[in-house]
């Protein structure tokens, strides 16, 4: 009896010994997962407050968490080849310790194009707006979004990004033409990439001296490659387009064929004028009024006065060895007032500012010239190219500057004459210097009297003629600026000329009748295009094809007059097909109206 009572009782202890350790295991679960839930809280905190750090936008951490664990990353993109790609993704990420990014999949990614293995010939798209370069090509690395479990926790980036690669941002024309302008207009193509947009250079290098420039773009300071580790290992952009618009681009650096313009070039002065005014308007820079004159008055004389002519300096490579000369020259030629302005002396808002009320940009190949962007329309650039460097292989500012829309007058003039030179055959490869190279190659450079074409980037003989000083010869200057004067429109500071096309002509018709047998006629009518009376057109006329059927060749013919009837050619009882356009001011072409099936 007492072993059963006691046996009852060690049963009892044990049970409440048991209870009591449930309860307490219970507790200190409880404990261990409210402390979980509050680290998960601090760190989601923390986590927030980074995002913050990026931006003033708000962003629910913990939503945004779910979403990229649920939904993983969305791409859907424009363009059909790499070359033309700009893509748009929700929840791109980026892996700065592996410096790659990355796509997270589950049942609700988007990868529009799904382009497979594909997407590594040679890439998804180019970072950069300069066309199929190797250094510049974009991809991401695939991730399910089970993966994010074992990764640390990503800092999300509240703003709307555009992601890209400039391509070479010490350089200020490689600054505007390749990266500002396509920004810029890549920017127009989307709504949500404005003011509050936030750019993102992933090309690796430092800000540069142009970074001033790029701020200009957004409202947010510009991320570079090197400041994302500082945010932690894993960062997701809710919300980015990556990579831009080439469709402002008119000149190709030689990477493939010697340089020169873009064979097929989509912009016109207009967007670029746009695109200047846009960039002064943010640099609280106003244009210097432009003066309109027809010349010849005394009030005309005194306009002249205001006038006046930008020569651009340079200090270090490229000299003008006689630039006072040169300005007195200018000065006397045109009676005119010059200024000088320099890069390296001056902000770039005060140099567009007068660059933007000059008569004339006069200046050495070099990036400098791109200033001619912010020219008035009628103006004129005077491009000096150095001793056996050919103007004509060397575009890139001609090309801009006689671009429709710009309005502007372009002469170049080169120096013949080698006593005029001094060379610099001991500095680095990159500033010209030859000394490198073997004795026989360093003589044949020294021969030449003209730089063959060569692809970019880094021909020594190139290198060595553009980095020469050069003693302008004034007589032969100034000879080669007068007759190139001589065929400068006369718009001066003149309104846009008009790009405006025709369109379709209407009610064509035709009318046959046979003659003899071996005689017919084709009668071919129509009325003017729509938009035609409503436009001030200096000269309207008419194109029209007329092709045989069955054959391969057509008949064009140009008409001032709104009918015609055909017989030259013209065989009886066959039939033949007419086209019929609009063509104003000899070079704007409107489209072809429906195909008329005409028998005689």
């Amino acid at each position: 009896m007492r072993a059963s009572v006691a046996g009852c009782r060690l049963s009892v202890g044990a049970l409440l010994n048991g209870l009591l350790v449930s309860v307490v295991a219970a507790l200190l679960w409880k404990y261990f997962k409210l402390s979980e839930h509050a680290a998960l809280l601090e760190e989601e905190l923390h986590m927030t407050q980074q995002s913050q750090e990026l931006s003033q936008a708000r962003i629910d951490y913990h939503l945004a968490l779910q979403a990229l664990h649920e939904h993983g990353t969305r791409m859907v993109c424009t363009g059909k080849m790499h070359t033309d790609r700009i893509c748009r993704f929700d929840y791109l990420c980026y892996l700065s310790e592996a410096e790659e990014f990355v796509f997270f999949h589950s049942n609700s990614s988007v990868m529009l194009p799904n382009l497979g293995s594909r997407r590594f010939q040679p890439a998804l798209l180019d970072l950069s707006s300069v066309e199929d370069h190797n250094t510049q090509y974009f991809n991401f690395l695939e991730l399910p979004a089970a993966a994010l479990k074992f990764m640390a926790k990503p800092v999300f980036v509240p703003d709307v990004t555009l992601i890209l690669n400039r391509f070479n941002p010490d350089n200020l024309m490689h600054v505007f033409h390749d990266d500002l302008l396509p920004a810029f207009y890549t920017m127009k193509q989307y709504s949500d990439l404005d003011d509050e947009a936030r750019l993102v250079f992933m090309e690796g290098w430092g800000e540069g001296p142009h970074f001033d420039l790029y701020r200009l773009l957004s409202s947010k300071q510009p991320l570079l490659k090197e400041q994302l580790k500082n945010f932690g290992k894993l960062m997701c952009f809710t919300k980015s387009y990556v990579g831009l618009s080439k469709m402002t681009t008119w000149y190709q650096y030689g990477f493939v064929q010697p340089q020169g313009p873009k064979a097929n070039i989509l912009v016109s002065g207009n967007e670029i004028r746009q695109f200047a005014k846009a960039l002064m308007d943010k640099m609280n820079v106003s244009r210097v009024e432009d003066v309109e004159k027809d010349g010849g008055s005394a009030e005309d004389e005194k306009e002249k006065k205001d006038e006046y002519i930008v020569v651009v300096s340079r200090s270090t490579t490229r000299l003008i060895l006689n630039e006072a000369e040169l300005i007195m020259a200018l000065a006397q030629e045109f009676r005119m007032r010059v200024v000088t302005v320099s890069l390296e002396e001056q902000s770039f808002p005060s140099i567009a500012q007068v660059v933007s009320g000059a008569s004339m940009l006069v200046s050495m190949h070099g990036a400098q010239l791109i200033t001619s962007l912010f020219l008035p329309r009628g103006a004129a650039v005077v491009e000096l190219f150095p001793f056996a460097v050919n103007p004509e292989q060397y575009t890139p500012y001609k090309t801009l500057v006689t671009l429709q829309g710009m309005d502007l007058h372009y002469v170049s003039w080169r120096n013949t004459k080698e006593e005029n030179t001094v060379t610099h055959p001991d500095r680095p490869w990159e500033q010209g210097g030859i000394v490198h190279l073997e004795k026989e190659e360093q003589e044949r450079i020294l021969a030449s009297k003209d730089v063959p074409r060569h692809l970019c980037c880094r021909n020594p003989e190139w290198l060595f003629r553009i980095y020469q000083d050069t003693l302008v010869d004034i007589p032969s200057f100034l000879e080669v600026l007068r007759e190139g004067m001589k065929t400068k429109p006369s718009l001066k500071k003149a309104k846009p000329a008009s790009v405006v096309h025709p369109g379709r002509v209407r009610e064509p018709q035709c009318q046959t009748s046979v003659q003899t047998t071996n005689e017919a006629k084709l009668s071919v009518s129509w009325q003017i295009p729509w938009n035609l009376k409503y436009l001030k057109v200096r000269e309207v006329k008419y194109e029209v094809w007329i092709q045989e059927q069955g054959e391969n060749t057509y008949m064009p013919y140009i008409l001032p007059q709104q009918n015609y009837t055909f017989s030259e050619n013209i065989k009886p009882f066959t039939t033949y097909l007419v086209w019929v356009r609009c063509i104003f001011n000899k070079n704007l072409l409107g489209p072809f109206a429906d195909v008329l099936v005409c028998r005689t």
